[in-house]
C-alpha cells in the first residue's frame, strides 16, 4: 500500500508518489471551482512524478526550487507560477494537518514581465473588423453581435459564455448585461450596453426567433451542438477569425486582446485609471496602471526631439 507517513516518521512520499488518499483530502481542503481543484491537483501530481523520476522520498526545499526550475524550462512563466503556487499551497496545508513541514515556504515564484502579451487594436481596425462582419447571416449577426459587446465592455470570454437572455436588464436610464465575473458565483455586477452593441443583440435574436429567459445569449450553431451554449474556445476562434478576415493576423491578436482594446481606448479618450479599473472590474488598481503606464511610453515622443535636435 502507498501509505502516507506522517510528519514524525519522516517522509510523505511513498513508493508509487503520493497515494489518491492524500490527493482525495487536497482536494477537499481547496476552497475554489471545480476548475481551480483540478487545475491545483494537477499541478501537485506533476511534482509528485518529478519526485518518483528523481528517487525522492523526503523532498526538502530546493526539491521545490528544482521542480520549478525544471517546468520553467518547458512552460511559460504564468504557468510556471501557476504550477509553483499550487505546490506552495500544498504543502501550507501538509504542515497544517502535520503530515509534513511547510518546505515550500519563501520559494520565489518565476519572474513574470508586468506587460501585456497580446496586442489591442486601434479605433480604425476595430471599425474595420466590425464592417468586414456580414450580417446577412445568422452567425454574421451573432459574431457581430459578440465582437461589439466584447469590444465596448471589456468582457472575458467565459463571461460572454455564460450570459443569458435574461442578463439583459434596464438599470437607470440605460440597458445593462447581468455577469458572472472571474472568481464569482453569482451574477452581481453588470457590463452598461451601449446602443450600436444593444441594437446588434436585439437583431441578432429576433432572427434566432422565440427564446426564453434562461437561454444563452448566444447560441452555438455547430452541428453537434447547435441551439446549446458556446464554448469559450469557439469565442475565442470567432473572434481571431474575424480580426483575421480584417488582415489583422498576428500571434499577438487574440480575443483578449479586444479587453485590453476597451482599456486602452478608454484611457486614450480621457477615461482615468479608476474608471478604468472598474470597467475591467480589476481588484487591483496595479493591474490596471499597466495600461496607463504603456500609454506613457507611447506618448513620449523623446526620440522625435532627438532626432529634431540632430538633423533640423
Amino acid at each position: 500500500m502507498n501509505e502516507v507517513i506522517t510528519l514524525g516518521q519522516g517522509n510523505i512520499v511513498g513508493q508509487q508518489g503520493f497515494s489518491e488518499e492524500l490527493f482525495s483530502r487536497w482536494a477537499g481542503f481547496i476552497d475554489g471551482s471545480p476548475k481551480t481543484v483540478d487545475t491545483y491537483t494537477r499541478a501537485v501530481r506533476q511534482f509528485a512524478y518529478f519526485l518518483q523520476e528523481q528517487g525522492i522520498r523526503q523532498p526538502q526545499r530546493q526539491d521545490v526550487m528544482a521542480f520549478r526550475d525544471s517546468i520553467a524550462r518547458t512552460h511559460k512563466p504564468t504557468t510556471t507560477q501557476s504550477y509553483l503556487m499550487a505546490v506552495k499551497q500544498f504543502f501550507k496545508w501538509t504542515a497544517q494537518e502535520g503530515l509534513y513541514p511547510n518546505i515550500a515556504d519563501h520559494v520565489k515564484s518565476a519572474k513574470l514581465d508586468r506587460g501585456f502579451k497580446k496586442d489591442y487594436l486601434t479605433s480604425r481596425q476595430v471599425s474595420k473588423t466590425l464592417a468586414g462582419i456580414d450580417r446577412d447571416s445568422l452567425r454574421g449577426k451573432r459574431d457581430y453581435a459578440i465582437m461589439s459587446l466584447m469590444v465596448t465592455t471589456g468582457l472575458r470570454t467565459i463571461e460572454v459564455v455564460r450570459a443569458d437572455v435574461g442578463d439583459m436588464r434596464t438599470v437607470a436610464d440605460f440597458t445593462a448585461l447581468y455577469i458572472q465575473g472571474k472568481g464569482h458565483l453569482e451574477k452581481t455586477d453588470y457590463v452598461k450596453v451601449v446602443p450600436e452593441a444593444e441594437e446588434a443583440i436585439r437583431e441578432y435574436l429576433q432572427a434566432r426567433g422565440k427564446t426564453a429567459a434562461t437561454d444563452p445569449l448566444f447560441e452555438s450553431i455547430a452541428h453537434r451542438n447547435t441551439g446549446g451554449r458556446m464554448t469559450t474556445r469557439s469565442v475565442s476562434r470567432i473572434a481571431k477569425e474575424r480580426m483575421v478576415s480584417a488582415g489583422l493576423d498576428s500571434d499577438r491578436l487574440t480575443a483578449h486582446s479586444l479587453r485590453h482594446t476597451t482599456a486602452t481606448l478608454n484611457l486614450l479618450n480621457g477615461g482615468t485609471p479608476q474608471e478604468t479599473m472598474q470597467l475591467l472590474r480589476h481588484s487591483n488598481l496595479n493591474t490596471t496602471l499597466i495600461y496607463s503606464h504603456a500609454l506613457e511610453r507611447a506618448k513620449n515622443n523623446s526620440e522625435q526631439r532627438v532626432a529634431k535636435a540632430i538633423f533640423g
